[in-house]
């Protein structure tokens, strides 16, 4: 069987328009260039690139989650740590990130390792450990403005990781221990203080009435009584008997 040309011919351009046929999903954009000059951004959905004469790069929009690796870094009180972070962002303007930038992913990895090595740099160990919220934001918003060109956008960085020398940790170690003592011990005191207000106000109402001694006295007696199987001799001074004496012979 023998083709004709003209056949041939048709063919050929029939497969040439379907090249020419993409189909971008819903979080997908294809910047087109027409003989090297950027035209649009389009998509999602059915779109149609002339053969030869334009050429379609796709963009994925979708938040790219990045772990940044751990960097080693000496804090502002020469302390050497390593800090690891994850990164999030995502293209919000694809043409800027195909023709601002070569490589959008690889640029962001690269600035937010040395942000993250500046700003941890910057702070001291407790506060490193105690503030990250506030260190998150601070290198979220500096990567922020450096994508910001490429028509990228960062979300959020979280520090993920501080690992301490092993000598650091078991000096923090001590920290906490000695700081749970004088926890303790503050504690303590404070129970001996109050302990001490009550028994001083209980002998200034003791020592305004007599009997009231005297009734605390028997009462410890009775406690002895019960609690002790043997027999207890106890004296009784007799001033302690006088307010009782002293309210019979009034009744008389």
């Amino acid at each position: 069987m023998i083709f004709q040309p003209a056949a041939v011919v048709v063919v050929v351009v029939v497969l040439i328009l379907l090249s020419g046929i993409k189909i971008l999903k819903e979080y997908e954009r294809g910047v087109i260039f027409r003989l090297g000059r950027v035209v649009a951004a389009r998509g999602p959905g059915v779109v149609i690139v002339i053969p030869i004469v334009e050429v379609m790069y796709k963009v994925d929009l979708r938040t790219v989650t990045m772990d940044i690796p751990p960097q080693d870094v000496i804090t502002r009180d020469n302390v050497s740590v390593k800090v690891s972070a994850v990164l999030y962002f995502r293209v919000v303007e694809p043409m800027r990130a195909v023709i601002a930038i070569e490589n959008y992913l690889y640029a962001s990895s690269m600035i937010a390792q040395t942000t993250l090595r500046s700003v941890c740099g910057q702070a001291e160990l407790d506060e490193l450990l105690s503030s990250r919220e506030r260190i998150n934001e601070q290198i979220q918003k500096i990567v922020d403005q450096h994508t910001d060109p490429w028509g990228v956008k960062v979300a959020a960085v979280e520090i993920k990781n501080i690992d301490l020398p092993q000598e650091m940790q078991r000096a923090i170690a001590r920290q906490a221990e000695a700081e749970r003592e004088r926890r303790a011990k503050v504690i303590a005191a404070e129970g001996e203080f109050q302990a001490a207000q009550r028994l001083a106000d209980a002998s200034g109402i003791l020592s305004e009435h007599p009997t009231a001694i005297t009734l605390r006295y028997l009462q410890t007696l009775v406690e002895i009584s019960t609690e002790k199987n043997s027999t207890t001799i106890f004296p009784v001074p007799i001033d302690l008997l006088r307010p009782f004496l002293d309210t019979g012979s009034r009744g008389k």
